[in-house]
């Protein structure tokens, strides 16, 4: 697919040097879930983990997360990048460094890590790098952000078998999913947050490969 200049620009991660300025302060958004009524910041009940997916757009990420069973509250927001929070305008000029992230607080008595990846992998098309379809820049690349090593093992372990399940269906693309310690998480504007329950017919980029990831 023909890229314009501008869409080629926003395709490479900035530098501190080059990335956008941000702010001190958070920017204004929703304090509750939509849905579930339940706050969107921590503090969270005790034994509460959290994993940050990014699959593209976040609207239709984040629908599937929140009906996931024993995910306790998802909220859309801003991850992996330099500008400290940033605006939805700011990272979608590719110079926050930001992906657009579901941050998931889950309950592992009820959902496991590797039930949670199995849905990423299989829901998405991990293999575009700095797009997802239509979505073009570094805001829509695949990424997955985690609290400890254990989890990033776990992480790095499902994504070569689904690497390996996309060569067994006669796919040679390479997985690009960024896999990270979690660092900062910025909250999306209000606007944003469980926006498909807010606009059931909105847009939802959501489109995996037809490839299913395999159990452990």
């Amino acid at each position: 697919m023909f890229l314009s200049a501008f869409n080629r620009q926003k395709t490479v991660m900035p530098s501190p040097d080059t990335a956008l300025p941000g702010r001190s302060d958070p920017i204004p958004t929703a304090e509750r879930h939509f849905v579930n009524g339940r706050a969107l910041a921590p503090p969270y009940p005790d034994g509460m983990k959290e994993v940050q997916l990014g699959m593209g757009c976040f609207w239709g990420a984040e629908r599937l997360l929140w009906q996931t069973p024993g995910v306790y509250v998802t909220a859309a927001g801003y991850a992996g990048g330099i500008t400290p929070n940033p605006t939805y305008e700011e990272t979608c000029t590719g110079l926050t460094g930001h992906a657009e992230v579901v941050r998931v607080i889950y309950d592992p008595a009820e959902v496991g890590l590797e039930r949670l990846l199995r849905l990423f992998f299989e829901a998405h098309d991990p293999t575009q790098g700095m797009r997802q379809g239509n979505d073009i820049g570094t805001t829509y690349r695949s990424a997955i952000y985690l609290e400890n090593a254990d989890d990033l093992r776990l992480a790095e372990t499902m994504r070569d078998r689904f690497q390996q399940a996309l060569q067994d269906n006669g796919r040679n693309d390479v997985i690009t999913t960024e896999i990270a310690p979690a660092g900062a998480f910025y909250m999306a504007e209000d606007y944003h947050q469980q926006y498909l329950a807010k606009n059931p017919a909105g847009y939802c980029g959501l489109k995996g490969t037809g490839v299913s990831c395999p159990a452990g």
